[in-house]
């Protein structure tokens, strides 16, 4: 059982998907294979050995063993049109994995302005010192984006909806224009995953994730993932290998537990957040509610005609521009943790003011956002929960 047909539902290919008989063998997952050194029969197998590169190929520990290679292969699974997947430990480590594989120094790195603040960091912090020149641009304004390119522009980063602010862009036709001009389309999807948005099948060329939210799902492990095609998976590969990076079976074991249940999760978070959008949506207290599953809501023509599903992440904005009383109302909330990532199974919620590191679409100064990550509790003990936080809020 491989599970690599497209023709079956999602939930169909996270059940089946990398459960290889040569590595599940007579139980139903594959067994956490903890090695470091692969033995060689031979000095004839040993010389074998250097010869392919490839998972199913028992090599050395770095290069993964059957419990790394039935999560790259599920995760390949669920992106119609890759042709592999290399992990990394981190979804850090794979943004900047991807991205050295694909950048040399000279070369332009064209990066949507609400990209993940991290993504951003490595524009502008290890990629400029290698020497690629990063500029930003408006993921909603297509003219300014094709103005941006040039003949040194090699790449392109894309995320939708975008981090924090939601905005929800036209990536075939930013993947497109990237083709036109020769660069590689890279795409965040870690809010939709290749469940709910397949990004190669929209014409890009790597489609990057977090491991850590989704399909870990548990809030206990950190893991990311890099799906491509032919040439540029093999790119991906090989620089990922040069740079050492390497995932923990024990932990590639829990990603493969997590995926099973992951279309459960992800659609109850979703319409869990939807209901709880609209509520939020007839509350005085809010200005503004981001979330493109919203019907009216900004982006949701463009999630409606392209993504298949969503997830539990949204954000408002507040009426109010007193932080001191968004920090009562997040400290007032007792069933939303406060904490970074999301997309496990319990309701978090962070603040949020990205005023200051947007160049290109610029957030309007004292506007007050605020995060939500909608877990798996009840969507009428949350309501209850942010209700009255909100009357906190409004409290001298």
């Amino acid at each position: 059982m491989s599970g690599s047909d497209d023709a079956h539902g999602p939930a169909t290919r996270a059940i089946a998907a990398g459960r290889r008989a040569e590595w599940t063998g007579p139980v139903v997952n594959p067994p956490v294979w903890r090695a470091s050194t692969h033995l060689y029969a031979d000095c004839a197998a040993l010389d074998a050995g250097k010869h392919g590169n490839a998972d199913g190929q028992f090599f050395y520990g770095r290069r993964g063993a059957p419990t790394q290679w039935a999560l790259a292969d599920a995760l390949t699974a669920l992106e119609p049109g890759a042709d592999g997947t290399v992990l990394y430990p981190s979804g850090c480590a794979a943004l900047s994995g991807a991205l050295l594989a694909v950048l040399s120094p000279g070369d332009v790195l064209l990066v949507t302005d609400n990209a993940y603040e991290p993504t951003r960091a490595m524009a502008t912090g290890i990629l400029k010192r290698m020497g690629v020149e990063a500029r930003f641009f408006d993921p909603l304004d297509l003219d300014a984006y094709r103005a941006a390119f040039c003949e040194r522009t090699r790449a392109v980063m894309l995320e939708s909806p975008g981090s924090l602010t939601m905005e929800v862009c036209d990536v075939p036709a930013l993947a497109a224009i990237a083709r036109e001009h020769g660069a590689v389309s890279l795409i965040d999807n870690t809010w939709a995953t290749g469940l709910g948005f397949p990004a190669l099948a929209h014409g890009c060329d790597v489609a990057i994730m977090s491991l850590t939210k989704h399909v870990g799902g548990h809030s206990d492990l950190m893991m990311g993932s890099a799906s491509a095609k032919g040439p540029t998976y093999q790119r991906l590969r090989k620089t990922a290998q040069d740079l050492g990076h390497v995932v923990s079976p024990d932990d590639a074991a829990l990603a493969l537990r997590g995926l099973r249940t992951m279309p459960l999760r992800l659609e109850r978070g979703a319409a869990s957040a939807l209901g709880i959008a609209q509520w939020l949506a007839a509350r005085p207290e809010i200005a503004e509610v981001l979330c493109p599953l919203l019907p009216g809501a900004a982006g949701h023509d463009l999630w409606r005609r392209d993504f298949a599903g969503g997830c539990g992440l949204f954000s408002v904005t507040l009426a109010s521009r007193d932080t001191a009383a968004r920090a009562r109302f997040i400290d007032a909330l007792d069933l939303f943790g406060i904490g970074y990532s999301w997309g496990g199974f319990e309701s978090l919620v962070i603040p949020f003011d990205p005023a200051s590191i947007r160049t290109a679409r610029r957030w309007p100064a004292g506007r007050l956002g605020v995060r939500f990550s909608i877990g798996l509790e009840d969507p009428a003990d949350l309501i209850a929960d942010l209700e009255q936080a909100l009357a906190r809020m409004g409290a001298a």
